[in-house]
Formats: structure tokens, sequence, C-alpha cells
């Protein structure tokens, strides 16, 4: 039967009718130690194709917001297809748990699926399926924000490119244009936010859990630390990030000659090197063409798979107007390919952009080598791993020698601007993390916009003090607005803050030895989700540990290396 299952193009046409009879004969099949195997097989099979529709169908929605139709078919999925599956695939793994059956290498996915198991509700199927579709609504919203600016219309990311230039009169109006465009949506994304906290509470309680932390913290299957280990996390960072933070502002301060560091001069070109703003490529092509040479220099096997990317049209990487803002990598299951989507403008932040996507990627093409599904879901806390450790093992070949984005000086500038973004993002993401976190815990009080507001401005200023927003209340405390994943992905976050201090630990082994270190990476990478997230980083050759010790140990080769760079 599973033999007639058609192509991806042939089933996004399939209606549930046409699924069902797939689902049921599963349900129906003997499940006994000889057939176990097989019955893996094909449920692995009918789930991909379903995995890559939605995936493709999220695809379609976020290159271009506007497309009407695109946004139907992802409604039509989500109202009449999704509720269904959501079931159907809950019951099989009732049935695979109730067998009391193990097969060797899914002992991670049977524990993933008892939390799931005990998570499952009907009754939030149509909750959840909304705040699909709200998300789409926040996707709306910030991918109409465009201006005009010296006789064009822009997207505010190709504006944001603006307030790198060494203008600062310009940067200034820059800002102050974006931040006109931002707040005149303030009112709509309050609105936006209200709406989903409800939601999400009630998906916490018809889940029989007293908040929605605790639901996502199972969701996730956040099983190998805690919410306080998430404080103590943001303790560290606290501690021993801030004051670095605030050397590296001390000395943004210094290069631009300013007592004070405003809104529109943290995105400058501030890197003491005396060289124009970097615009390292001209367009998409180039960007694309140079990464395949600097992936293949850095792992053979990794650069084929970039390859078949680029010639199988699975790149979308300029910013245009309508189309959903950042970037992200998803995967075609049933393909066995990945999808990199990015809003590329000709910076030197596209480039880690496209490094960071990489490493997803080519994740995804080492986990779909694995049998089954459910044996390639690996933790979020080890995925960030695979991405932010190839914005570091890229360094040794980006330079014009070795056929890369820049030359000697030019390279040490963006990567010591790289490194210090590392540091500065430690204390942001703490503020998006305690955030979510109060917000969670004290629901009646974050469905008020007021009280967000005043909560974002006393974080910020915990852990971000050296920015100076003075006449510009208003940007500072709906910076809330601005992390799309506060609104889309809730709690999805603090997943990036873990996993750099893994994938620096790769690069400090890298440092010493390249090709043992990128030989570990592939292999924890090929690991997909069928070891625990300690053993995930044991394979890579690295710790997963959070304290101030291993934060310290991180900071300390942070500083150490972007000495070696800065110019004497």
């Amino acid at each position: 039967m599973f033999s007639q299952l058609p192509t991806i193009d042939a089933f996004n046409r399939w209606s549930w009718a046409q699924i069902a009879p797939f689902y049921e004969a599963l349900q129906e099949r003997p499940l006994t130690p000889t057939i176990i195997h097989q019955w893996l097989a094909d449920w692995s099979q009918l789930s991909q194709l379903l995995f890559e529709r939605a995936a493709r169908l999220r695809v379609a929605t976020t290159q271009d917001t506007n497309d009407e139709a695109a946004e139907a078919a992802m409604n039509d999925y989500l109202d009449n297809i999704f509720p269904h599956v959501e079931v159907a695939e809950n019951q099989l793994e009732a049935r695979l748990l109730a067998s009391g059956l193990e097969p060797e290498g899914l002992e991670i996915p049977l524990r993933n699926m008892r939390v799931d198991a005990e998570l499952f509700t009907e009754a939030n199927l149509p909750l959840l399926s909304e705040q699909v579709k709200r998300s789409q609504v926040y996707n709306r919203i910030i991918g109409s924000q465009t201006v005009a600016w010296q006789g064009e219309e822009i997207t505010l990311t190709q504006l944001a490119t603006r307030l790198e230039h060494p203008d600062r009169d310009l940067r200034e109006s820059g800002w102050r244009l974006m931040s006109a465009r931002r707040l005149a949506d303030r009112q709509a994304l309050n609105e936006l936010w209200a709406e989903l906290l409800p939601q999400r509470q009630k998906i916490a309680e018809n889940a029989g859990l007293p908040t929605y932390r605790a639901y996502v913290w199972q969701e996730k299957k956040r099983l190998d630390y805690s919410p306080s280990d998430a404080d103590t996390f943001h303790r560290a960072i606290a501690d021993v990030v801030v004051p670095t933070a605030s050397r590296v502002y001390a000395r943004y301060r210094q290069t631009l000659g300013v007592d004070t560091l405003r809104p529109w001069d943290v995105r400058a070109d501030v890197f003491p090197f005396e060289l124009p703003v970097l615009r390292p490529f001209t367009n998409a092509d180039e960007l694309i063409q140079t990464s395949a040479t600097i992936f293949r220099q850095v792992d053979p096997v990794l650069g084929d798979y970039f390859d078949t990317m680029r010639h199988e049209a699975l790149l979308d990487m300029p910013n245009r107007k309508g189309k959903a803002p950042g970037a992200y990598c998803t995967n075609f299951p049933a393909s066995e390919r990945p999808f990199i989507f990015m809003n590329s403008t000709g910076t030197g932040a596209d480039i880690r952009t496209l490094f960071h996507e990489a490493g997803h990627a080519f994740h995804n093409f080492e986990r779909n080598k694995l049998p089954y599904l459910p044996q390639k879901a690996s933790p979020m806390e080890f995925n960030e791993v695979a991405s932010m450790a190839m914005e570091l093992l890229t360094a040794p070949y980006i330079t014009r020698d070795k056929a890369g984005f820049f030359t000697k000086t030019e390279a040490d500038s963006w990567f010591v601007g790289h490194l210090e973004k590392i540091i500065l993002f430690w204390p942001y993401m703490a503020v998006v993390d305690a955030f979510q976190h109060w917000a969670y815990l004290n629901i009646d009080d974050a469905v008020v916009a007021e009280k967000c507001d005043a909560k974002w401005r006393e974080l910020w200023q915990r852990y971000i003090p050296d920015i100076d927003f003075s006449g510009f209340d208003d940007d500072l405390v709906t910076g809330w607005h601005r992390k799309q994943h506060i609104f889309r992905a809730p709690f999805y976050y603090i997943e990036y803050g873990l996993a750099q201090l893994g994938a620096l630990q790769i690069w400090r082994n890298a440092l010493n030895d390249q090709a043992q270190a990128v030989e570990s990476y592939r292999q924890a990478l090929a690991l997909g989700g069928t070891q625990p997230l300690p053993v995930l980083y044991e394979t890579a050759a690295v710790k997963f540990a959070y304290d101030h010790d291993m934060v310290g140990q991180m900071i300390d080769l942070l500083e150490a290396q972007i000495n070696q760079r800065l110019p004497a």
C-alpha cells in the first residue's frame, strides 16, 4: 500500500480523505518484533510527506506575505489536515508505546513520545492552529513595514544596513525614520500579543499544566535542564558577560569619538581599522558562489551538500518588499533536502547569516540519512550548535587568498565584529528569555502592554545599560515588539545562548586541530535525535554547561581572540 504514496508534488494536493487510509492501515497492522522496522519505515514515509508539505507551505507564505493563494493554502492545511494529522500521529505514538517494543536507536525518540503523549489533548488542536495563523499576522505586519529613503521605497531590513554608515547624522536620520514606522504598528502588535497570551495559557491548562512555561518545557523536550538552570545562565551572563560587553561598548565609544552610545550608533561600522563600510559582495549569486568555495575548504562533503542546494534552487537569498523578515533553514524530509530562506542586502552580516543557516542545512543533510523520522528530531540546543559552529569553522577561509570575501585586514575587522556580537548577544538573549519567563508566570500583568513595556525596560537596564535612549523611551520599552520569537516562537531563544557555548568550544578545539574538530562536529550532526543532549555535545568533543565557569572560559577565549586581531 505504501508504495502507492505519490511524490511530494502530487501529495501536496491530497485531501485528508486520501491520507486517512494510510494512517488506518498503520493502526490496524499488528506490531511485532519482526515487522516493527517496516512499520516504522512506512510511518516515516507518510509523516515525512506531511512534514514537507507543511514546510513548503511555510516557505511560500514567507517568500511573499501578500500572496493570498499561499496563505489560503496554509490556512486550508491548518483547518482541514493538521488537526487530523495531530490526532493520527498521537494515536500511532501511543500504539508504539503500548507495544512495549523498543527498537535500537529509538530510545530517545520513545522518551520524547512519552512526553508528547502526556501533553496531547484534542482540545488544543484548534488553539494550536490559531497560533500558527496569528504568527502569519505578525509576519504581515512586519513584512509591510517600508519607508521612503532617498527617493525609493525600501524595507526596514534594507534601511537597517544604512545604520552601519560612518556618517552619524545619516545614521540618526535613518534610525528616526525606522523608529517612526515601527511605532506606527505599536497598537496592532499590542493587540496581537493580547490575543496570543490567553490562548497560550489555555493551551497549558488544557494539557493539565499550570503555566505555559511548564507546557513549553515539555513541548520542547527540555529534559536535560530546567527553568532554574535558565536562571543560573542568566546570572552568569549578568556577572561575567555584562562587564565584558561594557568594555566592548567602551571601545565603540572611543572609536566613534562620542561620550555616549545612542541607538543609532550600535550598528555603526565601529571597528578600529579605518576601513570603509564593508560591502563584501554585490548580489546574492556572488554571496552563494563565494560561500560555496569556503564550505568546500571546511570539508569536501559539506561543500557537496551546499552545491546540491545551489543546483536544486533550495536557496532564497535576496531581501524584497513583502518578504517575511529574518532567516531560517527548514527541512524537506521526504525529498531529503533542506531549504534556506534569508534577506541579504550586501552586508557582512549576511555572510554570517548564510554560514549560520548553512550549518542547519548540513545538519539536515546528515540526519536525513537516519531511517526513521522520529530519529531526526534533535534538540534545538544542539541544532543551534550546528549553525553557530559553522560561523566559526569557516573563519580560516574567508580571506581572498582562500577565494573568500575579504582582504586580511577586512577579515580581521569583520571577524572582530562577529566575536564582539557574540559577547553582546548573550545579554540581549537574557533580556528576551527573562522577559518571557516573567510574561508566562504573570499572565494577568503581561496582557497589559504597559506592564510589558515596564518589564522590558527593567531587564534592558539590567543587562544592556550602555546604550543611551534618552528622549526615545517609546522605542526602548517596545523593544519586545521587534523580537519575532516572542510572538511567533515563544521561549525559543535561550537555545541560541546555550548553543553558543557549545559552538565556541568546537572553535576552541578547531584552533588546535581544525580537521579533527570538523570530524567530531559531523559525527555529532549525524546522530540526529538518537542521543540525549549531553551525549550530542560529548560526541562533538565539548561539554553541555552554562555556569559561571563555562561562561567565563568562553569570555576569556573571545577576548583573547579579539585582542589578537585588533590593530596595535
